[in-house]
């Protein structure tokens, strides 16, 4: 992180610079330095992408509200070869955005690779640099039919969560090949669920409805107006069993977060919990 970075004497309504490719776009107070910054951090990503870079953008935002715990935000526009890679990020201070971004960035790339990777080893290739959903459709095993006094909750699997953008949540959830993704929603602060909507797009539920605006999305995601429920995790899974679907998301009466109980293909239970312990770090 530079020591350079200095806060400026002087607004900055929109303003727009390009330099090395990289059109970096600001608003609000955004400290001198910080676009130059930007610049040197993206721009050793940049160069590492083998395909042709058709546009590299980054939004720097200096929120001029005092109360707002985290009033630093950087996203970046990556459009290599006609796919959009997105990321975007929110901190105490821009330069410490700046570096979150660069990592999310960075992960999102990598996870672009792998799927890449993934699409050759596959007997169904996309064109080349693109990720469409729906490209290779999944077959999925069928659920073993234990009896239900069998069944037991038999896995408790933690998710470490990031605060995701709906086009990163649905990028994740592609590339781990899940039905589901609980994530933490960057709009509304809200722990989430999204899945795959009967028209080929995506359905997210929050824990709460938020009136925040939604950020446009490369996908079409349908947001949920009803509330989920307040359940233990037992009462749940009763839930899921008498309704017959594959996960139920609910707001554990312990804990006050998202938490999802889902089948196994082996006809047992499945537990997904928020990570609190990596909140905060960013």
């Amino acid at each position: 992180m530079p020591e350079d970075v200095a806060p400026r004497s002087d607004p900055a309504p929109d303003e727009t610079t390009s330099d090395a490719g990289i059109e970096v776009v600001t608003r609000g107070t955004v400290p001198d330095g910080a676009e130059r910054y930007a610049v040197e951090k993206i721009g050793a990503l940049i160069g590492q992408i083998a395909d042709p870079v058709l546009l590299a953008r980054v939004k720097l935002t200096q929120a001029a509200d005092p109360a707002r715990e985290r009033p630093a935000t950087a996203q970046a526009t990556v459009d290599i070869n006609g796919e959009v890679v997105r990321a975007h990020v929110a901190s105490h201070v821009m330069p410490e955005a700046i570096d979150l971004l660069h990592d999310r960035l960075r992960d999102r790339l990598e996870h672009r690779a792998e799927h890449r990777r993934e699409l050759r080893r596959s007997s169904g290739i996309a064109e080349p640099g693109e990720w469409r959903h729906g490209d290779l459709p999944t077959i999925r095993p069928t659920y073993f039919d234990r009896p239900e006094e069998e069944r037991q909750l038999v896995r408790h699997k933690t998710f470490a969560i990031d605060e995701l953008t709906f086009d990163e949540a649905a990028f994740d959830m592609e590339l781990l090949d899940y039905d589901f993704y609980l994530f933490r929603d960057l709009s509304s602060g809200e722990d989430s669920v999204l899945e795959r909507g009967t028209d080929g797009g995506y359905r997210v539920t929050r824990l709460h409805p938020s009136a925040n605006d939604n950020a446009p999305t490369a996908v079409a995601v349908e947001v949920a107006e009803e509330t989920p429920a307040e359940a233990t995790v037992e009462e749940a899974v009763l839930r899921l069993t008498d309704s017959g679907e594959p996960f139920v998301f609910f707001r554990n009466t312990s804990t006050q977060r998202g938490n999802v109980v889902y089948r196994r293909y082996d006809g047992h239970y499945g537990l997904i919990t928020v990570d609190e312990s990596t909140e905060g770090e960013s």
